[in-house]
């Protein structure tokens, strides 16, 4: 007898592939806000690379907590069982918390940095 609780194989398939698409329009998404970050002017005004600096962290950051959850998004449509997508959420969340906390430090400490430069 087939466990009730098993996702069919067809309904897994569409969500790997709607994962991936989705990730694909991420990375498109990022990789033009990189480009445009790279040609805002910073010459010679030491606030606006410090602010640079600062907005460069925070979308490397959303990049970083995005990519993750994409991660966790493909080994959730994987999972076997409910006990699996339990212990994926569990590590996700952990990791998660972990790299916020060091994330919103360093966010911080950039921010100080920024606003104490002089022009």
């Amino acid at each position: 007898m087939a466990n009730p609780y098993e996702v069919p194989t067809e309904i897994r398939d569409f969500a790997e592939r709607s994962v991936h698409q989705a990730r694909k329009a991420f990375e498109g998404f990022i990789g033009a806000v990189h480009k445009t970050a790279e040609t805002v002017d910073t010459s010679g005004v030491s606030v606006q690379a410090g602010a640079k600096d600062v907005a460069s962290k925070a979308v490397t950051y959303a990049e970083t907590n995005v990519s993750a959850a994409f991660d966790l998004a493909e080994k959730l449509v994987r999972a076997k069982d409910v006990q699996e997508v339990f212990a994926l959420q569990s590590e996700y969340l952990k990791a998660q918390f972990e790299s916020l906390q060091s994330q919103t430090k360093e966010l911080g400490e950039a921010v100080v940095k920024a606003s104490s430069v002089k022009s």
